[in-house]
């Protein structure tokens, strides 16, 4: 008897134990209730540590950029066939119009000729033609009929011609080889990949200004793009959008580099540092910032994730945000 009455009272102390357990985890604790910094389900604290400030600063406007340039293409076959030659490899400098490589063509060749021999015989067709017409020997049909056999053979001929030409691949214009996907002797069919040619200059670079600094935006205004090795080279704004997207609030700009430092390549990920004037910038602790690149903001005791585009060192461990971000806000250390 004293033995079952010691099971039943350490059942229910378990059966207490295990409801108390189960109340607390479904209830996610507020600060006053944790009275120490605790961890949500995502893993990331509920108390808030650091506050978003606003300060006025004397600084460029810093912005992560990706150079590109204007031409920069993959070519593809155009006609199919085995190829036959290669003339360019990786890393080539080529000009515009320069032979890449070349198709089989024998049958394009042969239906060249052919088109050229029956253009060349109706030619004569109708100068006789011409000639009886005008003695009356030929009738103004016999004319007619001549005439339009010539101008069907001058097509055939300019189609056996561009046939031929479609089993030479050259370059559109001037550039570097940045990929190569044919191989000899490879049956490649109409659109597949070949090569990819990337002109070396101009650089560019497209940013989107927030809305607070569009009024740093002036077409022909000088700007500095900083390479990740960093070298400097000098740049201007030559195009901007003339409105602020209102989604995102910001100012598309696009920027040339006039004077580009020898690391700087078409890719390359590069800092853009534009304007020099006094401006009020929303801060924060850099460390309230997670290297993926969101913050923790706490409010009414709850914390959520929000995504943050950070810009410059502002100094003493404080970085500009540039969006994600109001001042007044309270946000927790992210998890490492």
């Amino acid at each position: 008897m004293t033995l079952h009455r010691s099971i039943v009272r350490s059942s229910a102390l378990a059966c207490t134990v295990f409801a108390f357990g189960c109340g607390r985890e479904s209830q996610s604790a507020t600060p006053r209730q944790a009275g120490t910094p605790k961890s949500n389900a995502s893993g990331v604290l509920s108390t808030s540590e650091f506050t978003v400030d606003t300060m006025t600063v004397q600084r460029p406007l810093e912005l992560a950029a990706q150079l590109y340039v204007e031409h920069d293409a993959v070519i593809v076959a155009r006609a199919q066939g085995t190829v036959d030659s290669l003339f360019a490899e990786l890393g080539d400098r080529v000009t515009a119009g320069k032979m890449l490589a070349r198709l089989e063509s024998a049958d394009q060749e042969i239906a060249l000729a052919n088109a050229e021999v029956a253009y060349e015989n109706l030619e004569h067709v109708a100068a006789r033609t011409r000639q009886l017409a005008k003695t009356g020997s030929a009738s103004p049909a016999d004319s007619e009929q001549v005439v339009f056999q010539l101008r069907q053979a001058e097509i055939a001929r300019r189609k056996a011609r561009r046939d031929l030409e479609l089993t030479r691949v050259v370059a559109p214009f001037d550039g570097l080889i940045t990929a190569r996907s044919v191989r000899p002797r490879r049956f490649v069919a109409v659109g597949d990949t070949l090569f990819r040619l990337t002109e070396s200059a101009p650089l560019f670079a497209r940013i989107r200004v927030p809305e607070a600094s569009a009024r740093l935006v002036r077409i022909g205004e000088d700007a500095m793009i900083v390479g990740a090795a960093g070298g400097r080279s000098a740049a201007a704004i030559v195009h901007a959008a003339p409105i602020v997207d209102a989604a995102s609030g910001t100012r598309e700009v696009v920027l040339r580099v006039t004077r580009p430092d020898a690391s700087l390549i078409a890719g390359a990920n590069v800092v853009v540092q534009l304007g020099h004037e006094r401006r009020r910038v929303v801060s924060v602790a850099r460390e309230a910032i997670a290297p993926e690149g969101y913050a923790v903001v706490v409010e009414n005791g709850r914390s959520t994730l929000r995504p943050v585009t950070v810009g410059g060192d502002l100094g003493n461990g404080r970085v500009e945000v540039l969006s994600g971000l109001s001042a007044g806000e309270r946000l927790a250390r992210p998890a490492r």
